[in-house]
């Protein structure tokens, strides 16, 4: 078979979808060598397109997001005679392809027009529909995303797989000493509240900055709270909140941390907090997990599927309920000590060498292989 993914996406972004796809790639490459895959990346990568003997890197001069993508890489492409395209980043070419499959991450787009920009919310609003009758197959990474999916597009249950991410097998617990020194590394002491993920509207980092003061005003805590990620879009708000409740001596925004660096400082970290309004899936919670962090969610959307019984689950419009779980998880050690048990147990549930595989399945399917 030869098989096309579209891995544009992964110079274009440092994000989830990034991140999805790099790790796709790989555990394709150490599951599968019997499929002639052809991977679509940007002229300027050289990097995220595995060595494997079967994967054979094509250079696209489109850019990922640009707004004529759908044709100018259809005829990129078409000279490849490919049996099936898989887009991670679900927006697939108009032609040059047999069989398509696309990856439905999230349909926050939707629910929360008013947490894009313009632009964004226009490029994926007006693709969307189309995008998802085009296709053969979807692969949503969550059951809430595929009942997202069924109830606002009607998509057919049948033509939805769902396939879990996982986190990198680099992400375990750190060592004590190695997880103080990294701290320290960015001036910090271990026991600090973290988040990690882009700096965009349905995050609620605001509403996690409210908690937050919560837990400074009632003496919980005088960690500070640690912020990694880059900016996304609108994200002027999380400013805007830091300096109106006064936190700009104890809120420490970190861009542009190595990945190597993060299972240190998940070990190091006291709690994770993601309170997000919508998550397609939710990687940090995982990663934290695997680290042996507790982690504090949103009861929306994926995340309750991610976490299970291991995480604790709040309203993310309510700053004091999010205050009250990250207080009782910072102060009640037999409660991090059960957090910690079942956080392991449960990121070990999940891998990427099973995302391969169920991936691979779905296309033999789609194939009729």
């Amino acid at each position: 078979m030869r098989i096309g993914v579209d891995a544009r996406i992964a110079y274009y972004s440092r994000g989830g979808i990034h991140s999805y796809v790099v790790h796709l790639l790989d555990a394709l490459a150490a599951t599968d060598d019997r499929t002639d895959y052809r991977i679509l990346r940007s002229r300027r990568d050289a990097d995220s397109v595995p060595s494997a003997s079967n994967f054979h890197p094509v250079a696209c001069w489109t850019p990922s997001h640009h707004r004529l993508e759908r044709w100018t890489l259809s005829l990129e492409i078409a000279r490849l005679n490919l049996e099936l395209l898989h887009s991670p980043d679900f927006i697939p070419p108009a032609f040059g392809y047999a069989r398509s499959v696309i990856t439905v991450h999230d349909l926050s787009f939707l629910y929360y027009p008013r947490f894009l920009n313009a632009e964004s919310r226009r490029y994926y609003n007006e693709q969307i529909e189309w995008a998802v009758q085009r296709t053969d197959h979807i692969l949503a990474d969550s059951h809430a995303t595929r009942t997202d999916l069924i109830s606002v597009l009607e998509v057919p249950e049948e033509k939805i797989t769902v396939v879990h991410l996982a986190a990198d097998p680099s992400f375990s617990p750190v060592p004590d000493g190695e997880a103080r020194q990294a701290a320290h590394q960015y001036g910090l002491q271990p026991g600090f509240l973290l988040f990690v993920g882009t700096l965009e509207p349905r995050k609620n980092i605001p509403g996690l900055l409210h908690a937050y003061r919560i837990l400074l005003d009632s003496s919980v805590t005088a960690e500070p709270l640690v912020l990694v990620g880059g900016k996304g879009w609108l994200y002027e708000e999380i400013f805007a909140a830091v300096d109106t409740l006064g936190l700009s001596d104890q809120v420490l925004f970190l861009d542009g941390v190595p990945n190597a660096h993060l299972p240190a400082l998940y070990s190091a970290a006291g709690v994770l907090a993601m309170p997000s309004f919508y998550e397609g899936f939710g990687l940090p919670a995982l990663e934290a997990m695997a680290c042996g962090t507790p982690v504090v969610v949103a009861d929306r959307a994926s995340l309750p599927e991610v976490v299970g019984e291991a995480g604790a689950l709040v309203d993310p419009d309510d700053p004091d309920a999010i205050a009250g779980a990250l207080k009782r998880v910072l102060m009640e050690e037999p409660l991090r000590v059960r957090m910690r048990q079942l956080g392991l147990e449960r990121a070990a549930s999940f891998s990427w060498h099973r995302v391969a595989q169920e991936t691979v399945k779905v296309y033999h399917q789609v194939l009729g292989a």
